[in-house]
């Protein structure tokens, strides 16, 4: 807690000072007390040092309303800030035209000045910028020394899809699951698409992983009425390779839309033989399809039929186990298995044919939904 109070306090510091030297710079050209003061009122800023620190609280009521000029006490003051709510004021001596032009000039130079340096400094859009690959490999490692990232830390990328959401900020929530802004990181990319980098211990495997996704899901849904789905890319070791694991993330929430429709947590690592599959060119999928199923001997099968290869392949082709769960007669199981054989060429009581089988209606699975590639 010291430590964020600190830092907190050191950024507003530097921002102070920046302020403090433009001011400093622009008041023999305007010849007349300028200054700044922050959204207390509190003067933070002025070419008459005598009145740094001193407040105005008749200032800050007009700070709340708007970014517009408004006068006080003999001085032109127009506020600015990055925000809704203004964070500044620009003042200026006197309350004719040439004061409101020289604190509108003031307000645009000092807010330019600050946004330059909240994009420099800041650690969240440093991180922001470096998992969507905005900035060069060379200069990562420059600029993680400046801001003190650890080079040794263990990071991860969630990406966090809302599906259908009320007027609750997704946002806002997982922030407020995440508070601590010098470990973990949490931003928009799409009105849709939230990024969460968690740092995490070495050595946490992707079950952990999948259990915080789903806390984080269950949350959303069970308290906020949102729904979501999270992919999560794999660890990586300080922040040079986090644009590699968004993009894990990213495929995996891809991947999974195609081929595990049901699941609303997926995780790269277990992707498996569908990742591959994602990989491979249409065209080459297309041949491969027509080579196993001549024909169109795939679309010869019913529902009932791709119902029972499926709970075939989920109980490990065991003949007694599926049918079973089916409630049918083994036999039944095995006249079926048999027309399969027949229309397909397929035998799925062999391990080989069940394989080619089950990759089959997985590249048609994966065809059929022609997925977005990254």
């Amino acid at each position: 807690m010291k430590t964020t109070v600190y830092k907190k306090e050191r950024k507003t510091d530097m921002s102070n000072r920046l302020f403090q030297g433009l001011v400093h710079q622009m008041k023999d050209a305007i010849n007349a007390v300028i200054g700044v003061v922050d959204e207390t009122a509190t003067i933070i800023a002025c070419s008459d040092l005598t009145k740094v620190g001193t407040t105005n609280e008749f200032v800050s009521l007009d700070l709340s309303d708007s970014h517009d000029i408004f006068i006080r006490d003999g001085y032109t003051y127009k506020p600015f800030g990055s925000r809704i709510k203004p964070e500044y004021a620009v003042f200026v001596e006197g309350v004719d035209d040439n004061a409101a032009k020289y604190a509108s000039i003031m307000a645009i130079s000092l807010s330019n000045i600050k946004q330059y340096y909240d994009e420099k400094y800041d650690r969240n859009n440093f991180i922001k910028n470096v998992v969507l690959d905005n900035v060069l490999p060379g200069d990562i490692v420059i600029k993680a020394r400046e801001l003190h990232f650890s080079s040794e830390s263990t990071s991860v990328v969630f990406l966090i899809r809302i599906v259908s959401a009320n007027d609750i900020s997704a946002y806002d929530v997982i922030q407020n699951l995440f508070p601590d802004k010098n470990k973990d990181f949490v931003f928009n990319i799409t009105e849709s698409d939230i990024v969460l980098v968690k740092e995490i211990k070495e050595g946490v495997d992707s079950s952990d992983l999948e259990k915080l996704a789903r806390s984080i899901s269950d949350t959303l849904s069970s308290e906020f009425y949102t729904r979501v789905n999270v992919g999560i890319g794999t660890a990586v070791v300080g922040v040079k390779d986090l644009a590699r694991s968004f993009k894990e993330a990213q495929m995996a929430l891809e991947v999974g839309k195609v081929f595990d429709t049901d699941q609303n947590i997926i995780s790269y690592d277990n992707l498996g033989i569908a990742r591959l599959i994602y990989h491979l060119p249409t065209t080459l999928c297309s041949t491969f399809l027509h080579e196993v199923f001549k024909k169109g001997s795939i679309e010869s099968l019913d529902h009932e039929t791709l119902f029972t290869i499926q709970k075939f392949f989920e109980n490990n082709l065991n003949v007694s186990e599926t049918s079973r769960k089916l409630f049918v007669h083994r036999n039944t199981l095995v006249y079926r298995l048999e027309k399969i054989k027949k229309l397909t060429g397929l035998d799925l009581r062999e391990f080989d044919h069940a394989i080619i089988f089950k990759i089959a209606l997985m590249v048609k699975k994966y065809l059929s939904a022609n997925p977005v590639k990254f």
